[in-house]
Order: structure tokens, then sequence, then C-alpha cells
């Protein structure tokens, strides 16, 4: 047994031993769509631990996963044989025992940046589920809103990205993610969710992210440029095919 480190009350081994098991695709063996797998998949990926990944065949969930975790859904993960099936409490318990000096700290330095955009998954579900045409524009139109917020915060200066002794007053961010220039808890929350609804929207009821929310699409082409986001990431017709029987025709 390697000598355990207590951080915040927590014990840490040297040797941590973790596996994350997460959705696979219709192949039963790539990534399938699923954005809380992605989550912890880039929160693990960005703290740079050794972890293994098993994808799980929803349709053939093996003997033994179903011993291991019984009536439970992934994503989910062993620390040292230790099941975690709580996405939420997964990701404080790996930021609190993967901690500094050794791990990087993911918590977002801005509370605001928890929040930003975390309303638009919920407006896009409603969109794409409805299949009454006279609903649609008020649909489309509270998206439309929501991802409109998420792009002013995206392009509102933060308040580190000001200084004060300087004579220029910098109008508009160029921040890469949500809470500055590298990736946080809140972008492997928001970022899995902002992509489903960017190739989902534009299968289904041919629309795009507008070019003028040029928050958002600085956000999506960093986010495009970072292993940690792409690695992870199923694949553009993964995410149409499983909203094929989810986005519902316009029906006249």
């Amino acid at each position: 047994m390697a000598l355990a480190v207590p951080h915040n009350g927590v014990q840490e081994d040297k040797e941590s031993h973790i596996e994350l098991f997460v959705k696979a695709g219709s192949d039963g063996e790539s990534i399938g769509n699923c954005p809380f797998s992605q989550r912890l998949f880039m929160v693990l990926w960005l703290k740079g631990v050794v972890f293994n990944v098993t994808t799980v065949d929803l349709k053939r969930k093996p003997a033994d996963l179903q011993n291991l975790a019984p009536g439970t859904h992934p994503p989910f993960i062993t620390y040292n044989q230790e099941l975690k099936t709580d996405v939420n409490k997964i990701e404080e318990f790996l930021e609190e025992v993967l901690a500094p000096p050794k791990y990087i700290k993911l918590s977002p330095k801005h509370p605001e940046s928890n929040t930003a955009g975390m309303d638009i998954f919920a407006k896009f579900s409603a969109y794409i589920k409805n299949s009454k045409p006279e609903a649609n524009e008020g649909l489309e139109r509270n998206l439309l809103k929501t991802l409109q917020k998420l792009d002013e915060y995206l392009n509102t200066p933060l308040p580190d990205e000001i200084d004060e002794n300087s004579i220029e007053d910098i109008k508009v961010s160029t921040r890469r993610f949500l809470d500055g220039d590298e990736m946080t808890l809140a972008d492997c929350n928001l970022l899995p969710k902002l992509h489903i609804v960017k190739v989902v929207v534009k299968k289904y009821r041919n629309l795009e992210i507008p070019k003028e929310m040029t928050g958002i699409w600085r956000y999506l082409t960093n986010a495009y440029s970072r292993d940690e986001f792409t690695n992870t990431c199923p694949g553009d017709k993964e995410i149409e095919m499983a909203y094929a029987d989810v986005a519902k025709r316009l029906s006249k």
C-alpha cells in the first residue's frame, strides 16, 4: 500500500486505480451519445491521471457489470474498486482526491461560469421534441434567447481580463473557455451539451447557431482544438442516430 495523503479528509492512494464506464455507441464499442459520460471523461483527462475507460453496450450489458452496478446506467466509476454512480458527486469526489500539487484544480474561479448556459439543454429538448408547427417558432426563439445569453457571457470580459492600469478599455473578451483560457469543470458540463445542440438542430431543424454569436463560435472552435474534448466526444453520426426517434417531425 502506497502512503496515503489525506485531502480534505479523503484518502488518496499514490497508485489509485480508476476505471470509468461510459455509454457505448451503436456498434457496442465506440463512444456513445451521453453528455454525462463525456463530462466525466473530460474531467479525468484534464486531471492528467491514469485511468481505464470501458464502453458499456446497454443492449448487451455484460454479467460482470450487472453484478458491479446492478440497475445502474453509465457513466459511473470505480475508484480503488469502490463504486460511485452519481455524476455530480463523482465530479466533487475527483476534484477532492485528485488535488494540487499533484493534480490541477478544475473548479472555476468565477461562480457565474458554473451557471452560464445551464438552461440551454432544457430549451433545446423542448424545441426538438415538439411536433406542432404552430409552437415551433416560439420554442426556437426560446432556445436562441438562451444561446444569446451564453454568447453575451462569453463576450463579456472577466474581472481578471481587465487591467485597471491600462489605457485601453477591453470591451470584448478574448478568453478561450467559460472561466478563462483553460478548461474547468464548467466546460466539462456545458461543452458536451452545447455540441449536441449544434449537431441535432442542424440535422433535424436545419437551424444553425447564428454566426453573429461570435462568443459561442470562438468557444466551440477552441474546444474542437483540444484533445480533451475531441477524443472524448461521440461522432456526429452517433449523436444524430441517438436523436432519430427523439426529434419529432413537424406534422402539418
